[in-house]
C-alpha cells in the first residue's frame, strides 16, 4: 500500500490526503433537509448525509488527491447506520481510484488484536474470504507493544496493506505520555524504535516499510528529528490546518528525494464553506476542492 501510494503521490505532485471526518453540523442545510424529509429524525437520516456529503466531496478532489483518511469514530457515534455509511464511502472512494486510510486507532491484546486485523485482511467463512472494510491501511495505539500490532503484520504482507501507528501525536496533551522520560529518552523514540524495528518485517519496494508512523505537523522539532531517525518509515502527518500548522512546519518530514510523507486535512477542506463566504453550502464541493488546491500550493517545493 504505501509503494501505491508514494507511486500515485509522484504523479499527482501531492501529498495531501483528505480526512473524511463528518459532522452533523457540517451538513449542508439541502442535503440534511432532503435526509430527514426521506428518513426522519433518525439515525438512518444521518448515515444518508453523511454518505451524500462524503461522495460529493470525493467526486470534487479525486483528481487531485491520492487518498481519503476516515475517522470511524465520527460514523460510529450513529451506530449501524453510521458504519453503513463508513463502509459505503469506502467503496466509493476505492471504485474512484482512491486509496483509503481507515483512522480505527485500534490497540488491544494478541487475540483482540487478532480480531481487529480483519480491518485489513478480512474474514474467513467455510473457506470464503471476505473483505468487509476494504481499507488499504489502519492507523493503530501501540501501547499494548508487538502483541498488538504483530497480528496486522500478515494482512500487511499478505494482500499489500499498511499500518500507521501512533509516535507523536499533534495534540496538545499528547506530550503528558509521549514526552516522558524513561532511561534519558522521551517515550515518543522509544516508540520511534520500536516501529523501525516492526518495520523490518513489512519492507515494500521503494525503500519505505508498510510500517508507518503518525507523526504531527504541530511538534516541527520533533518530526524532524523523527525523519532521521527513522529513513525507512513513511509518516501520516496530522495537524494540518485547522490544528494550526501550515507547510513550513514540516519543512524536513520529506526524506532528500521529497518522499516518505503524506499530509492530512480533514475540517480545513471538508468544512471550508463555512469559512469563505464567496461559497454557498450548495457549493460545500467547490469550496472543498479550493481548499485542497490551496494546500497543494503550500506544500509544493517544501520537500
Amino acid at each position: 500500500m504505501i509503494d501505491q501510494l508514494m507511486k500515485r503521490i509522484e504523479n499527482l505532485a501531492n501529498p495531501t490526503v483528505v480526512g473524511l471526518d463528518p459532522t452533523y453540523e457540517m451538513m449542508p442545510q439541502t442535503i440534511r433537509d432532503e435526509m430527514l424529509e426521506r428518513y426522519g429524525k433518525t439515525t438512518e437520516a444521518v448515515g444518508r448525509m453523511f454518505l451524500r456529503f462524503n461522495q460529493e466531496l470525493i467526486d470534487h478532489v479525486l483528481d487531485l488527491v491520492p487518498a481519503v483518511k476516515l475517522q470511524i469514530a465520527m460514523y460510529e457515534k450513529y451506530g449501524i447506520e453510521g458504519l453503513k455509511s463508513y463502509i459505503q464511502t469506502i467503496a466509493y472512494a476505492k471504485e474512484k481510484g482512491l486509496l483509503v486510510i481507515g483512522d480505527i486507532k485500534r490497540g488491544d491484546i494478541a487475540s483482540t488484536a487478532a480480531a481487529y486485523a480483519a480491518h485489513l485482511g478480512g474474514v474467513e467463512i467455510e473457506g470464503l474470504q471476505f473483505d468487509l472494510w476494504n481499507e488499504d491501511a489502519v492507523t493503530l495505539n501501540p501501547y499494548m507493544g508487538f502483541d498488538g500490532i504483530e497480528p496486522f503484520l500478515l494482512p500487511c504482507n499478505q494482500y499489500d496493506k499498511g499500518i500507521f501507528i501512533l509516535v507523536k501525536t499533534s495534540n496538545p496533551s499528547g506530550k503528558e505520555i509521549q514526552d516522558l522520560i524513561a532511561d534519558g529518552r522521551p517515550v515518543y523514540e522509544h516508540t520511534a524504535k520500536l516501529v523501525s524495528k516492526w518495520g523490518e518485517l513489512a519492507m515494500g519496494t521503494n525503500g519505505y516499510s508498510r510500517v508507518a508512523a503518525v507523526v504531527g505537523a504541530t511538534y516541527q522539532e520533533q518530526g524532524l528529528e523523527l525523519r532521521k531517525k527513522m529513513p525507512h518509515t513513511f509518516f501520516l502527518i496530522p495537524g494540518y490546518g485547522a490544528q494550526g500548522a501550515s507547510g513550513e512546519d514540516i519543512k524536513g518530514y520529506f526524506d532528500r528525494d521529497g518522499r516518505g510523507c503524506v499530509v492530512n486535512s480533514s475540517r480545513g477542506i471538508i468544512a471550508a464553506y463555512q469559512k469563505d463566504s464567496k461559497f454557498g453550502a450548495h457549493r460545500f464541493a467547490e469550496a472543498a476542492r479550493e481548499a485542497v488546491l490551496v494546500m497543494k500550493r503550500d506544500l509544493e517545493g517544501i520537500s
